[in-house]
């Protein structure tokens, strides 16, 4: 433990000092506790939050005092959340115990706590050997899911298009061809001499064209579900522990000036 300063001894000091912690000032001086037993301070309070109308406990064990600056090895949010007791109220036993043990230092055994110096009341306590408190360590964890979104649009539709076909169809016609026979006997046949005609009839097919609306195909839209793997990279926040080792004076006897 180190040994507090001899400054630090300077009630008057102390009563209108203004504490100073690690990051920065935490506020003025509220009340001062002494020892029973020695007489010395062993305890003030700090006045913090809006219009200093809190106060908390802060341990003078390891303070260093320059003029009426009261320097201490605990930050401002370290003091805030020590625990909760009445300033100007008597320190029980129970209460200082959880005192040491939140600043994680060990009592001075054998020795009473006192009063105030600011208003007379007097408190006693018994210091006792503190315990170690737990610290939280919190992180971040990372969720991934997905979700469906629209990201297009699929439409079906027919047109009418034009294409020429070609189609060979066979087609017949008649043609006329002179077929002389010499006449037999015993065939009767126009033995007149003059004019006379014979006529024949001449015929042909002619493509004739149709067309006929006919269905041949159905046709719809469908969809599937492909599944590929994507990689999610993000930041992620997590706390680490830290151990800092100090030294503790163990001894039970009140510290004393050195000369």
């Amino acid at each position: 433990m180190t040994t507090t300063d001899p400054s630090v001894r300077n009630l008057e000091g102390l009563e209108s000092g203004v504490v100073v912690g690690t990051d920065g000032e935490i506020g003025r001086v509220g009340q001062v506790y002494t020892d029973n037993e020695t007489g010395q301070p062993s305890w003030v309070t700090v006045k913090t939050g809006w219009f200093g109308t809190n106060e908390s406990f802060v341990p003078l064990t390891e303070a260093r005092m320059d003029g009426d600056t009261i320097r201490v090895p605990y930050d401002k949010d370290m003091i805030k959340g020590a625990p909760n007791n009445d300033a100007g109220e008597p320190l029980s036993e129970t209460d200082e115990q959880g005192l040491y043990s939140y600043y994680g230092l060990a009592p001075a055994t054998g020795t009473d706590s006192r009063t105030t110096i600011n208003d007379g009341d007097v408190a006693s306590r018994t210091a006792a050997v503190g315990s170690g408190e737990f610290l939280t360590r919190s992180e971040e964890e990372l969720h991934v899911g997905t979700e469906k979104v629209q990201t297009g649009r699929a439409r079906l539709r027919k047109v009418v298009v034009t294409e020429q076909q070609t189609v060979t169809v066979p087609v017949t016609r008649e043609e006329v061809r002179v077929v002389r026979e010499p006449v037999a006997p015993g065939d009767t046949v126009d033995a007149t001499i003059g004019e006379a005609a014979a006529d024949v009839v001449l015929t042909e097919e002619r493509v004739v064209v149709n067309k006929e609306t006919v269905p041949v195909e159905k046709v719809r839209l469908d969809t599937e579900t492909v599944t590929e793997q994507q990689e999610v990279t993000e930041a992620v926040r997590k706390e680490q522990i830290e151990f800092d080792e100090a030294t503790v004076d163990t001894d039970p006897r009140p510290a004393k000036k050195r000369k």
